[in-house]
């Protein structure tokens, strides 16, 4: 599978306040930018799945709304995550 456990806790002490912190939103953006960027790359191959299709879009509207929140909350730290996840609107 393309993302372990460890994989995860990776992301969120990277991202996150440590590796326990799933619940910060710059973790889950950063975790969503991944998951996306692999079923893109799976699209690209299987342009037919549409299943993947829909789980892209929904992903991408979780971390649309999540950067949204972030905005609304503490520009400061949309900022950061959007500089460096290299994301832009």
């Amino acid at each position: 599978m393309y993302l372990t456990s460890d994989k995860k806790k990776e992301f969120f002490a990277k991202h996150g306040k440590n590796e326990g912190d799933t619940g910060s939103s710059e973790g889950q953006v950063a975790l969503f930018s991944f998951r996306i960027s692999h079923l893109t790359e799976h699209l690209k191959k299987n342009r037919k799945d549409f299943s993947t299709q829909r789980a892209l879009i929904t992903l991408v509207g979780k971390r649309r709304r999540l950067l949204d929140y972030l905005k609304e909350r503490d520009i400061e730290r949309y900022r950061a995550i959007i500089k460096e996840l290299n994301l832009r609107k």
